[in-house]
């Protein structure tokens, strides 16, 4: 499965949770996460959406080290079982 049609599955499945799939476009800083997930009560999840198989770029690294200092969790998505997994996390209320 192609990395658009992974992304377009997940922005489906997280409405259908009530959720929000918000493109994050930052200019000034290269290396940010696809995608910020929200979910009602304040959840939120980064996600870097990546073709099956492919590894994070070392500066999408660097952010996730980043991010994940602040005490924020980024989950790279590179399959539907990756998607689903993400998903049970959500319902779970993890």
């Amino acid at each position: 499965m192609l990395e658009s049609q992974l992304e377009k599955k997940l922005n489906v499945e997280v409405g259908r949770l009530g959720g929000k799939s918000m493109k994050w476009v930052s200019p000034g800083l290269r290396g940010v996460p696809d995608r910020i997930i929200l979910f009602p009560g304040g959840r939120i999840f980064f996600v870097e959406m990546k073709a099956p198989g492919k590894s994070l770029r070392p500066l999408q690294e660097k952010r996730k080290r980043e991010i994940e200092t602040l005490g924020f969790r980024i989950y790279k998505i590179d399959s539907v079982e990756d998607i689903n997994t993400l998903l049970e996390m959500v319902t779970n209320g993890i």
